[in-house]
């Protein structure tokens, strides 16, 4: 049966990162508010969420909290709400644990915001949400093969078996993490929040065969550094390499 889009309608949204790879363009901005192709990487997340169905975006905030705060003060779709790390930076899973009361206790999506997948009409979010089997999984990455991606060089990580669970190092091609996933808050349930990444809940649920992957056909476009920034321009705006991305 499809899950109804007002089934996981939460998301984590990841934007409390340093970005210094990118400094050269950003400026004085936050990572999370380079514009790109006419908008800013943040709204490129969130408008994918709400277009699928997402109401509510948990979003930390860290490096110039205050700017991504006024950026996102009027905004109603989906509806926000700021985990403040200003006091302390807490990588990825340290993010999402210090979030879990404003999260709730079942599944979220969680999306970084320093990459763009070509989706205006978030059927990704809607095909990750019917994919979700609650009780077989704790996790569910969206994996792009590497030759659809712009802005990674990169071998790839992780595989995907035919049963659609992933490994580090399984047969057959290797597969690139877009920064969209589904997790499940019970991988850290109870323990105290600390600052680590989001790989030592993906490990846990590999570890039970709980981790599983769902393939995006599309365009994922990793905008972490200016040569990555100038490729995504180029697709989105028709530039004049856009064709050899």
């Amino acid at each position: 049966m499809t899950a109804p889009d007002t089934f996981l309608d939460t998301a984590m949204v990841l934007a409390a990162g340093l970005g210094t790879r990118i400094r050269a363009l950003s400026g004085d901005k936050p990572k999370p508010l380079v514009d790109v192709a006419g908008k800013p990487l943040v709204d490129w997340s969130l408008d994918l969420l709400a277009a699928g169905g997402v109401s509510r975006a948990v979003v930390n905030i860290h490096y110039k909290a205050e700017q991504i705060e006024a950026h996102l003060a009027s905004r109603l779709k989906p509806g926000i709400i700021f985990s403040d790390e200003r006091g302390e930076l807490l990588e990825t899973g340290g993010g999402l644990m210090k979030a879990t009361p404003h999260l709730g206790e079942g599944p979220v999506f969680c999306t970084n915001t320093d990459a763009i997948l070509d989706d205006q009409t978030g059927e990704i979010i809607r095909r990750l949400r019917r994919a979700w089997q609650d009780d077989e999984m704790d996790g569910l990455l969206l994996l792009v093969p590497i030759e659809q991606t712009s802005g990674y060089d990169g071998q790839g990580d992780f595989s995907l078996g035919a049963d659609g669970r992933v490994a580090r190092d399984g047969d057959g091609p290797r597969y690139v993490f877009t920064g969209l996933q589904i997790i499940h808050p019970r991988l850290w349930a109870g323990e105290p929040v600390t600052k680590q990444s989001t790989r030592v809940f993906w490990d846990k649920a590999m570890a039970a065969g709980r981790l599983y992957g769902l393939l995006y056909e599309g365009r994922w476009m990793h905008v972490g550094d200016p040569e990555g920034h100038r490729a995504a321009t180029d697709y989105l705006t028709g530039g004049a390499n856009a064709e050899a991305i």
